[in-house]
């Protein structure tokens, strides 16, 4: 039996707390980035892009619709990014892949703010934000992988749901940051120099971010147990690894990871760009005030997250996750007609309970997708089991939501929309094993025994 629990006061244990916390930090500084970018072109897409990018006209929902289907891009770029850097993390490191999709990120999202607009530039324009956006979600479709791995695979057994939960609570964080971008600049400047110019600061600022990340990323190792899967694998060479040989060996845990995701993926694009779009187009609520309610909600989910992962390892992974669904369902009837009183309290109340359902599910994702896949091809199958489905989930939840308001002036069919996710992923949660506690080095153990090379 492996442990890697250590004594609590004993300096070799003290000493592995201090290098998993630099992991940890190493982790999220490149996630907080890539999110910050990520979630400024969601909110970039509601806010300015459908004017800036596309002709008028005369329905402000038609512009929002084009934006987020250019937001649908870098949706359908993840998993190619996912598969491209699963392959070769899982051959050469989780380390550099993630170097390099920090830089591919920070590039792309600088040159967003300097394209040219639809009145300058006519349909060149979004030909060149579509571009630049499938980059930018190939980069990030590498990204959370290796991210949430590198941590995973360094926890304790018995820690793994609170350690490697800490790169989920960088999406907040980068989204947060994002958010304090945005309205520092919507307040400072005119709406009509926001929408020429302001908007781009954003885009500009993360050159900045990137070179932090990228620092503190330099300044990390892999984990012994992939180092040792490595070895094996330049040992044996016909040792398999990468997408094929995980649908080929583990197909379930495939299939089950992409079920787990389809729920909690389009909850939280309703909760964090959808709801923008209503609350800007039904509501007509200013823009400073949707973000400051945006804000709150943000940072509460950022302290959320690391507890919903300690619970994950003490209650048990499947437990939490079903209850998050259930509640998306409850959420997802209840919200709408909360968002209607048009009482900021009321709405800064129902997106937090959003993104507290939401956390149920997304907390314990990296322990419950590292404990499907054996060390040799564990990148690949994790990467593709979360990039995949935001292909069908994440990436048109906002277009999907957005049209059905607008043929149905009502609520009421998003609200369906979102229960019939939210059992799509309960029925994913009854096949799902737990694995609360249990030991990478035994998974890879028996994976040797299952598929001897």
């Amino acid at each position: 039996m492996h442990s890697s629990v250590q004594k609590p006061g004993s300096a070799s244990g003290q000493q592995k707390n201090r290098g998993l916390r630099q992991v940890v930090a190493a982790s999220m500084a490149g996630t907080v980035v890539e999110w910050y970018e990520f979630f400024l072109y969601a909110t970039a897409a509601t806010l300015v892009f459908g004017k800036v990018f596309f002709p008028d006209t005369g329905n402000e929902l038609d512009g929002i619709i084009k934006a987020f289907l250019t937001y649908a891009v870098g949706f359908v770029a993840r998993p190619i990014g996912g598969i491209v850097f699963g392959h070769f993390g899982d051959k050469y490191g989780r380390k550099h892949l993630l170097q390099l999709a920090i830089i591919l990120v920070g590039a792309t999202t600088f040159l967003m703010g300097c394209l040219p607009s639809f009145a300058q530039a006519g349909y060149l324009a979004p030909i060149l934000l579509v571009v630049l956006r499938f980059l930018q979600g190939f980069a990030v479709g590498g990204e959370w992988g290796g991210a949430v791995l590198l941590v995973a695979e360094h926890s304790p057994d018995k820690e793994r749901g609170f350690w490697s939960s800490w790169p989920q609570a960088a999406v907040p964080a980068g989204n947060l940051l994002a958010t304090v971008v945005l309205l520092v600049l919507s307040w400072a400047l005119s709406p009509e120099a926001f929408l020429s110019w302001g908007w781009r600061i954003g885009f500009w600022l993360s050159v900045v971010i990137v070179v932090i990340g990228y620092y503190i990323r330099s300044r990390i190792t892999d984990a012994p147990i992939f180092q040792e899967a490595k070895r094996e694998l330049e040992q044996n060479k016909s040792a398999g690894y990468g997408v094929v040989e995980v649908f080929r060996r583990y197909p379930r845990g495939v299939f089950t990871a992409m079920g787990l995701r389809v729920g909690e993926n389009i909850l939280y694009y309703m909760v964090v760009t959808f709801s923008i779009t209503y609350l800007k187009t039904q509501l007509k609520m200013d823009t400073s005030v949707i973000l400051v309610l945006l804000l709150g909600a943000h940072l509460l989910q950022f302290v959320v997250v690391p507890i919903v992962g300690r619970l994950t390892d003490r209650v048990g992974r499947r437990p939490l996750y079903a209850l998050g669904a259930v509640l998306m369902i409850v959420w997802a009837f209840a919200s709408f007609p909360l968002f209607d009183t048009k009482n900021n309290g009321i709405i800064l109340l129902t997106v937090c309970l959003g993104l507290l359902v939401h956390s149920l599910m997304y907390a314990g994702q990296p322990a419950i997708m590292a404990e499907m896949f054996p060390t040799r091809m564990r990148y690949s199958g994790v990467s593709l089991g979360y990039q995949v489905t935001s292909i069908v989930a994440g990436s048109l939840a906002p277009v999907i939501a957005a049209s059905l308001l607008d043929r149905f002036g009502s609520w009421v069919p998003v609200a369906i929309y979102m229960t019939v996710a939210a059992a799509i992923t309960l029925v994913a949660v009854y096949f799902l094993r737990e694995t609360r506690g249990s030991s990478l080095q035994e998974l890879d153990e028996l994976d040797r025994q299952r598929h001897p090379a």
